[in-house]
């Protein structure tokens, strides 16, 4: 059931406001967005370059492409069919530290394998099963060879329930099941943290997947990103009016917006987005701000839409910063040492980058 994403309406006039949008995807719009977001369209196994410094990314590349030569192979007839249902499909959980390429891989398998196959991040799929009820997205999913997911989440219960019962059903209907999720690479003592508790969760199905560990750097700062630009307030707003398809938000507002749309609609809610423009920007030390800011980071950075931003006035009522800053400690220290810093430590890297894109954007 693989298909291409639906091309996004285009703006064009006057500066919008994500906080004036309310988006309501169809059924047919959740279906079509079950592939590679824009950023890895082109993603493939021979544009992956392993860091010489960390074997793990060589070994993982090679495994990758062994795994999507083995789903590559006829599937027979019959009576291979019904060897298939005995014996359920073997699948990978690639783990590690957040920017060493584990979604270009999963990419770039999603793209190696012919046939129906079908890539989401955890929450479009839980939201396909809210859409659809579980068994109809069981039957509809149950007829790929290969279902990708990225960012599995461990953090709702309830969600992590429905995940793992579904890659069971899947799983025993000869689905092949690939999944990422994020492990801290500074994070002493804990060396597979997020695998175990992946293994863990799927319990009886533990022993149908091969971990895959990736080591490394986040690529993002060796490419130099380590920091989040922020710009004047003056110059951002003046950009937004003249970028054509530019959004333009307080943070405030847009976080109080953000309570009202589910996550699983953030992707739908920046379409047509050309550049992202935040004014006000402050720390957050909340989980509820910070996790919904989250997840709309990472939709920002799977469309590669800029982000220009500048920061809000000092708390004890100064001024905001009239030239340009860096946006410091947008997750509180709290925040960051909670069970979810995986999230937030991969946001920071992700709006540093973005951030540069609309540096660059606003020359």
């Amino acid at each position: 059931m693989s298909t291409a994403r639906r091309d996004a309406p285009t703006l064009t006039g006057v500066t919008d406001s994500l906080c004036d949008r309310r988006p309501e995807p169809t059924l047919e719009r959740l279906l079509a967005d079950l592939v590679p977001p824009p950023r890895f369209a082109e993603a493939r196994l021979v544009t992956y370059e392993p860091d010489p410094a960390h074997p793990s990314q060589q070994e993982a590349k090679e495994r990758i492409g062994d795994f999507a030569d083995s789903l590559a192979r006829p599937r027979g007839g019959f009576l291979s069919r019904l060897r298939r249902r005995s014996e359920p499909a073997r699948g990978i959980y690639l783990d590690g530290g957040f920017g060493v390429g584990k979604t270009h891989l999963l990419t770039s398998l999603f793209h190696e394998v012919e046939g129906e196959k079908v890539y989401g991040t955890f929450v479009e799929y839980t939201d396909l099963v809210g859409a659809l009820g579980f068994q109809k997205a069981v039957d509809l999913l149950g007829t790929s060879r290969l279902v990708c997911i990225d960012e599995f989440e461990l953090d709702d219960p309830g969600d992590t329930l429905l995940m793992t019962r579904l890659i069971r059903e899947l799983s025993d209907r000869g689905v092949a099941i690939v999944a990422t999720s994020n492990t801290l690479p500074d994070a002493l003592g804990e060396g597979r943290f997020a695998a175990q508790d992946f293994l863990r969760e799927i319990q009886a199905m533990a022993e149908r997947f091969e971990v895959l560990r990736i080591d490394g750097e986040d690529y993002r700062r060796r490419d130099g990103v380590s920091e989040i630009a922020a710009l004047p307030e003056a110059e951002v707003r003046e950009h937004a009016d003249a970028q054509e398809g530019a959004t333009l938000d307080e943070f405030d507002p847009l976080l109080t917006h953000l309570t009202r749309v589910h996550p699983s609609r953030y992707g739908a809610l920046i379409d047509g987005v050309a550049a992202a423009h935040l004014v006000g920007v402050h720390g957050l030390t909340h989980h509820h701000d910070a996790l919904r800011f989250v997840v709309l980071v990472d939709r920002l950075y799977d469309r590669e839409v800029p982000v220009l931003l500048s920061l809000a006035a000092a708390a004890d009522g100064g001024a905001a910063p009239a030239g340009d800053g860096v946006l410091e400690e947008l997750f509180s220290a709290e925040l960051l040492r909670s069970g979810y810093r995986k999230k937030y430590f991969r946001a920071l890297s992700r709006l540093a980058s973005l951030a540069r894109d609309g540096r660059v954007l606003s020359r």
